[in-house]
């Protein structure tokens, strides 16, 4: 029995898809060769196909995101094959998947997917006529207890349909023409909220909602950041949506970073991350960092600074806080992501730097 989810609009012809790969790893899912029989067992499969605006032609390489929705996973983030489309078995805790793609500045509207054992799921992202849409991403949250508000209704006046939130008040919208848009969430036992929101053309703006519990007579709590579009290709939020949940890393964002200023890149790592203890104890005894540090410039190895902290850390040399769009801070590469283990560089804490 075949399943058809369709996000977007235009005829709903959907062509076999094909990409081969598999990957294993944090995820415990594999991408397996599209094909009309399922084939992932016992477990649900997703077989995606990215397609134009009208539905006719497949778009290669578009950059299709997977998030599971009730699963403690890392979201997937995978390229569309030659033919537009390629078959995944979701992890077997998962039973719900938000899904949608990216290309160029374009994108389609996100899809929610109920994943059934043993069945595959066709799904169609269609990439939105409209010139350059943005999305919208956040948390929603109990303004009082911090806790997340789950399947509250989120979505932006004049658009079709909603989303709900996650098990941890997390969602997206994608697809979502620039310029003022209402933005609106509704969830039983709390005050509702309609907050107008500036989409910015191709870029990501995050909305966290701290909402009301009615009766409770309080103004709810909204912020709102436009995400540096270098750091998004780079898939830093998505790690940070990952790593944050799960506690296993630390993320410097632009906001954080234009927030505090530090002066050299000593200044930041050991006043600003959970590496303090360990540079500031270095600097003292002139010595080395006893553990080892490695640290990746824009994906470049610039080596195991052990040279100590101050004026002789080496990093200072070479880069200025001011260049810096975001950091990512892991005590060892057994804390990395999936798709990350290139880093691999066993009990070494690891630094990667961004640059704007």
């Amino acid at each position: 029995m075949k399943r058809r989810t369709l996000a977007g609009s235009g005829p709903s012809t959907l062509m076999a898809s094909a990409a081969s790969a598999v990957l294993c790893g944090l995820l415990g899912a594999g991408a397996l060769a599209g094909q009309e029989a399922h084939t992932c067992d016992d477990r649900a499969g997703l077989r995606i196909a990215v397609l134009d605006a009208t539905g006719m032609v497949r778009v290669s390489d578009a950059d299709v995101r997977i998030r599971w929705a009730d699963a403690v996973r890392s979201p997937l983030r995978k390229r569309s094959g030659d033919d537009g489309g390629f078959t995944y078995c979701a992890p077997r805790d998962a039973t719900k998947a938000t899904v949608w793609a990216e290309s160029g500045d374009g994108s389609s509207e996100q899809t929610s997917v109920e994943l059934i054992p043993g069945e595959t799921s066709d799904v169609e992202l269609r990439l939105l006529g409209e010139e350059n849409p943005g999305r919208l991403e956040g948390r929603i949250f109990d303004a009082v207890t911090k806790d997340p508000v789950t399947t509250a209704a989120v979505t932006v006046a004049g658009r079709r349909g909603e989303v709900e939130t996650d098990r941890w008040g997390r969602y997206i919208l994608t697809g979502i023409p620039a310029g003022a848009k209402e933005f609106q969430v509704r969830r039983m036992g709390y005050e509702p909220l309609e907050y107008v929101v500036t989409v910015k053309p191709g870029l990501t703006t995050q909305v966290d909602i701290g909402l009301v519990p009615d009766p409770v007579e309080m103004e709810p709590l909204v912020a709102t950041t436009v995400r540096s579009r270098r750091l998004e290709s780079k898939g830093f939020y998505e790690r940070q949506y990952w790593g944050e949940m799960l506690g296993v890393g630390e993320f410097l964002t632009p906001e954080y970073l234009e927030r505090w200023r530090p002066m050299r890149m000593s200044q930041l790592l050991e006043q600003h991350t959970m590496l303090r203890p360990r540079l500031v104890r270095a600097g003292r005894t002139r010595g080395t960092l006893g553990d080892c540090l490695q640290v990746y410039l824009d994906n470049i190895n610039v080596g195991n600074l052990d040279r100590g902290s101050g004026s002789n850390f080496a990093l200072n040399s070479v880069l200025l806080p001011s260049e810096v769009a975001g950091v990512e801070v892991y005590r060892s590469s057994t804390a990395l992501p999936g798709g990350m283990m290139r880093f691999g560089v066993g009990q070494c804490a690891l630094v990667l730097i961004w640059t704007k």
